[in-house]
């Protein structure tokens, strides 16, 4: 029962970045894992758990110091996936790039646009040019498309309903 509601919770304050679900959730699955199998006794369980509600806060905090929006944040999160292309193309960059993909992603979202795939693959060709002009790694791109999509999957409905 605990599990559950820490699930939601990290789902519930993580909604708008998969990549922060993602990594969040995979913390509290090792957590909890290692308590099951007495790894680590139940204060040390606790002391992760608080630990990652500490980071979760400031992951969610990060926007503002980066003078991106929430919906900027999630594509700059899930561009920043792969370690070697946040090193080679830096902040900055991926910063436009986080705030491009935003802006035509939802001027270019439409209803149950997931399902169809012309519009699918029109969403990705958007995304590729954007990668492309902005020099992102072509070798790391098949990744990141699928990243953005993901992420704008789950960013669609809250667009639609403020449109």
């Amino acid at each position: 029962m605990l599990e559950k509601l820490l699930r939601d919770e990290i789902s519930a304050r993580s909604r708008r970045s998969q990549s922060h679900e993602r990594k969040f959730s995979e913390r509290l699955k090792e957590s909890l894992l290692k308590y099951r199998n007495r790894a680590i006794e139940t204060a040390q369980v606790i002391e992760e758990l608080i630990q990652m509600a500490k980071d979760l806060n400031e992951a969610l905090k990060r926007g503002d110091k980066l003078g991106l929006n929430p919906s900027e944040l999630a594509f700059y999160d899930a561009l920043e996936e792969n370690e070697s292309t946040v090193r080679e193309l830096g902040d900055d960059i991926l910063k436009k790039i986080a705030k491009e993909l935003t802006e035509k992603l939802r001027k270019n979202v439409t209803v149950d646009w997931q399902h169809k795939d012309s519009v699918r693959a029109k969403m990705r060709n958007l995304v590729r040019r954007i990668l492309k002009k902005y020099k992102y790694p072509p070798d790391a791109q098949k990744e990141a498309v699928a990243e953005v999509l993901r992420q704008a999957e789950s960013l669609a409905d809250e667009w639609s309903e403020a449109e």
